[in-house]
This record gives structure tokens, sequence and C-alpha cells, in this order.
């Protein structure tokens, strides 16, 4: 059985990403690339689906774990009864080589380890033929993949599994490395482990160390934007929502997502958080992979893409899978990426305005593009779409939805380039002002004076923290006090905020989830607009207390059987945490300055 969803670290190397639980066992590592079929897969199935333990073979061994500072380089420190040890993992930083490297070090006394690893290509479904090579070398192959492990401990053969004990004392140190390569051609070579080690943790300590500084919040927000940049596929500048697929929403439960694609919509949160962190190499990578993902017919404009903008996603289940935690069906593949969402234009042209606005430069086609794109969306932005949460029941006239409509339109009209079209300057606002009417008039509850989930409902959404967040209306407007008063009233759960009732059926799947721990920060983030300081710090530090001891978050959080729900780590929790932590940082420096204005605090990209 899998362990606790917030038991489990990840590594990463920009490639892919494995994850490792609390037990020293691999239980999920998608190889080469994040998307690609699983070779350890016990996370959502059996031991049998493969996995890869390194563990002290004493049953009442205990450990303690650390990610060494500002990386993905993970140390677990195991006491025995005989002695003390730790195992170093990582995915080396190597070029287009991915795998992982496993280093076993003793500290004190004398401790017995167990090596366990049991391949499985295919999410599981595969079963290798296994071939000593020579003393210090095995490889794995099925049909087209390879995987090659050296280590001077010699493996043998259990079942159908690969087996090695040995014992560490106090100065030995102990590798195994394993990499993927293609079938057809010769095993790949591993690097030497410490040099590896050495090169892994240069790389990150380079990295992490640009990270702009949040006061007292610094560190979660360096683990934060360390985890994207374990999320990021290093070739083309995407990044992934999670590395993994299926984990429940609900335990036991059919909302299974596989989250292993990018994400258009995460454009405008993803570029936000990396430019206020200081990281306009990484949010330049970004608005390239974006730009390149959605060129083409504006009608063809996906929701999701894959790693490098493939748009064929086709979603199936995988039947010989047991679920995390019996939670089926396991999907591969997102159907959402076939869906129609409105909210994708204006999050995109928000995104590339709040970029331009911080100094990330445009390509020379950019403004081109964009017209492009908005006459398409004059052409239907009065469609229903599936919204923000991609539901599977019926189309609707998401509020969240037709903001972001209004929001590129106006964000178009403030553009001020000196080759701009006067004349487009004006269609926009025009346009702008028609869509501001329609929700005003439509997407108002009259009772209660706050906004709704959609035309014509009663329903609240949290979606509508985003609203009140573009500067549709200003936030002393009875209308934007009323959301969040609504929000609190009808969304807001043991301090935690869900997305929506999942018994109102708008979504078209059975009812239950967790509370979605980003439009939580949302909340934060909408306190600070307020002015509502003290309650923003509240449910800030709260939100960063659910962070496993990794400092790592997943999508939802069930606050009665305390514990991480939905697929991790996620990076839209991550984002939202960041964002939050920037937008709290500035509330509280602007409320030392009597000329402050809210525009000032720019919590997100959307108020670009």
């Amino acid at each position: 059985m899998a362990s606790r969803i917030e038991d489990y670290a990840m590594l990463g190397n920009c490639r892919s990403a494995a994850l490792v639980a609390r037990d020293g066992s691999i239980d999920w590592l998608c190889l080469p690339r994040f998307d690609s079929a699983a070779c350890f897969a016990a996370l959502i199935g059996q031991e049998e689906n493969g996995r890869w333990r390194v563990a002290p073979s004493d049953p009442d061994a205990t450990c303690t774990r650390r990610y060494l500072d500002g990386s993905l380089v993970l140390e677990t420190e195991w006491q025995t009864a005989t002695g003390r040890a730790r195992v170093i993992d990582f995915m080396p930083i190597d070029g287009e080589q991915v795998g992982v490297t496993r280093i076993v070090e003793g500290i004190e006394g004398r401790v017995d380890f167990e090596v366990v690893l049991t391949l499985r290509f295919d999410y599981g479904n595969a079963v290798p033929w296994v071939s000593r090579v020579d003393d210090t070398t095995m490889t794995a192959v099925a049909g087209p993949d390879l995987i090659v492990v050296r280590s001077p401990v010699t493996f043998d053969g259990e079942g159908l599994h690969s087996v090695a004990r040995f014992k560490v004392s106090k100065g030995d140190s102990v590798p195994f490395s394993l990499a993927w390569g293609p079938s057809h051609l010769a095993p790949p070579d591993t690097p030497e482990p410490c040099g590896a080690l050495r090169d892994t943790l240069a790389f990150w300590d380079g990295w992490s160390d640009r990270c702009n500084g949040t006061g007292e919040w610094s560190d979660i927000v360096r683990r934060s934007l360390v985890v994207l940049k374990g999320l990021s596929y290093l070739p083309t500048g995407g990044i992934v929502a999670a590395p993994t697929t299926s984990l429940p929403e609900q335990i036991g439960g059919p909302r299974n997502w596989d989250y292993r694609f990018c994400w258009a919509r995460d454009a405008t949160f993803v570029l936000s958080a990396f430019v206020n962190a200081g990281y306009h190499d990484e949010a330049s990578a970004w608005r390239d992979w974006v730009r390149r993902a959605v060129a083409g017919s504006p009608g063809q404009l996906q929701v999701l893409y894959g790693l490098a903008g493939e748009r064929r996603l086709e979603e199936f289940e995988v039947p010989w899978l047991a679920g995390y935690e019996g939670s089926t069906p396991v999907r591969i593949g997102n159907a959402a990426s076939t869906q129609f969402q409105l909210d994708i234009f204006g999050e995109l042209v928000g995104a590339f305005a709040h970029a331009v606005r911080h100094g990330v430069a445009m390509q020379p086609e950019a403004d081109e593009v964009q017209t492009v794109f908005l006459e398409h969306l004059a052409s239907i932005w009065r469609h229903p779409d599936e919204g923000i949460w991609e539901i599977r029941g019926e189309p609707r006239h998401f509020v969240h939805s037709k903001v972001m409509a209004w929001l590129a339109f106006q964000r178009a009209s403030e553009q001020e380039r000196h080759d701009s079209d006067p004349r487009l300057t004006l269609r926009w606002r025009a346009l702008a002002d028609e869509i501001k009417a329609d929700i005003l008039a439509k997407g108002v509850d009259p009772e209660r004076g706050c906004f709704t989930q959609s035309y014509g409902s009663k329903e609240i959404d949290a979606s509508l923290l985003l609203v009140t967040l573009t500067d549709f209306l200003p936030p002393d407007d009875p209308r934007v006090t009323a959301t969040v008063r609504a929000v609190e009233e009808d969304l807001l759960v043991d301090g935690f905020v869900r997305r929506y009732d999942t018994r109102s059926g708008v979504d078209g799947l059975p009812p239950g989830e967790g509370q979605f721990l980003p439009c939580s920060f949302w909340l934060v983030e909408n306190y600070v607009l307020l002015g509502r300081l003290d309650e923003a710090r509240s449910m800030f530090m709260r939100l960063i207390g659910l962070a496993n001891d990794l400092g790592l978050l997943a999508e939802e959080y069930d606050p009665r059987a305390k514990r991480l729900l939905g697929n991790f780590p996620q990076a839209f929790s991550h984002v939202a945490l960041v964002n939050a932590a920037f937008s709290l940082a500035h509330g509280y420096s602007a409320t030392a300055d009597i000329h402050a204005t809210p525009e000032a605090l720019d919590p997100q990209g959307v108020r670009a």
C-alpha cells in the first residue's frame, strides 16, 4: 500500500521527477519525461507495479529527512539499534541523461541495509527482461525502454524482484545509479555518484540563491520556487501542473486526473511568481513556451498542452492499476485539452501585459498575434464554456470566464506602444465596456449583492476571488466586499476554501472533494486587498502549516482526516503560496506609506 501523500518527497532534474516515501521507497518515476510511462507505479497501484526501496533491514529503524539547502537533493538519516546511516537521493543534472542516484553512507556503528528493486515499464504492466552485464551492472529491457543499474553491491533475483543486502559502517559509502535509455541503443552511461552529487548541489545552490526575499516567509517561498523549477521541463520551458496522475481529490472517489501537462492558464500565476522572485530567465522561458504552444488559429486554442506544446492528449483509463488507496479510475491523458474555456484568452493577455510591465521583453510578432486572438474572442465571448474548473457537466456562462474576457480587452486597450493602432485601442475599450456591463447585469446576485458562479445562479465559486483581484471593480466597491463575504459564508470550511459546492451537480461528477489550497491563498490576497492584514497573515500561516516536513503541498486538503489530497506536489498550490507571500509582504510595506494605493500591491499577474 502506498504511503500517505504528505509522506512523499520529490526528486527532480527539470526533465522528470520521482516520489520517495518516508520508508525509502521510490513509488513513482516516469522516464525519460514527466509524461512518459512510469517504470515505478506503486504509488497508484501495488508494490508489484514497480518500486525501488533502499532502507535498513531493521523494521524498527526510525528516520528523519531534509532537503540539502536550496535543492531537490534528499537526505534521509536512519537510526537503528546498531548504528546510524544516511541515504542521499537525487536526480543528477546531467544534460539529456535522466535517472536517479542513491548513496548510502555509514555515520556510526553498523547498519544492515536491504535494497528491493522492482522495475515495471508501461505503468506497472510490462515485466522487463533483467540481465547481469558484469559484477557491477545489470540491465532491464521491455519494448522501447532500457534501464541500466550500476552499483558495487550485487543484486540477486528473488521472484520478479532484484534484491541486494549489505552493511555499512562509519565512513562507508555505497552508491546505486539508475539511468534510462532507448532499448535499441547501448546502455547509457551513469555519472560518477559523488561528482554528480557535487554538480547537482552546485546547480541548485546557484539557482535558489537568486531568490528575492519575503522577510519571515523567505524559506517557504524559496522552497516553493525550487519545486516550480523542478517541475519545469528544461528543453522547452514548459511547467507541468504536477508530476503525478490520479492521486485522488477524494479517497475512493472518481476525481482522479492526469496533471503531467502544461496549463496555459498557469501563465499568469507562474509569470507573476517568477517575476516577483527575480527569476526573469524562467519567466521568459515560460512566456516563450506559452507563445509557441498557442501559436496558430485562435479557434484551436487549448487549455493544456504537452511539455513541448503537443496538442493530442487523449484520456484513457488503466485498468490494471488499483488506484491510490482504491481510488479509481486511474487516468492517463486529460480530456480537458478539448474543452472550451473562455478565461484562457484573458489570462494570456494579462500574463503578457504583466511580463512587459516587469521588464520581460515580448517577441516582435506578439502584437499581431494578440490582435488575431482578440478578434476571435470578440466573436465568442457570449458563448457558455466549461470554466476554470474544467467541469464535465453542461457549459455555463461562468462569471470568472466573462471577467477574464473583459480583462483581455481591458489590458489590450491600456497598452501603450508607439506604433499601436488607435482604432484598435478604441475597439478593445468598447468591447471591455460591453462585457463589463453584461457581467454587472447578469452576474450579480440582486439579493446578496455579490458575484455568482454563473449567470442566473445563486451558487458561489472560489474563482470569484480572482475576479476581485483583476481591478474589475475598486476594492471598496460593495460588490467586492460582498463577494468575499459570500465566499466566507458558503465556501470556508474548517478554515479553508472549497472551490464550489460539489453537491450542486455543476461539474457532472459525484459530490465530494477536499478544500482547494490555491483558493485559500487567493482569499489571503483578497484580505490584503481589503486591508484585512491580520486575517491575511493568520490564514497564510495556517496554510503553510499544511506543507509536509519538506515544505511540499498537494492540490487539496481534508481538514477532518488531516491529510493532503490530489496530485503532488502541485504547482498551482506553490505558485499561489509564492504570490500570496509577496502580496502580504507588499501589503505590510504599503501600510507604512500613506500614499500607497491598492494598485501598488500588484499581488497577481491578473492585476498587471
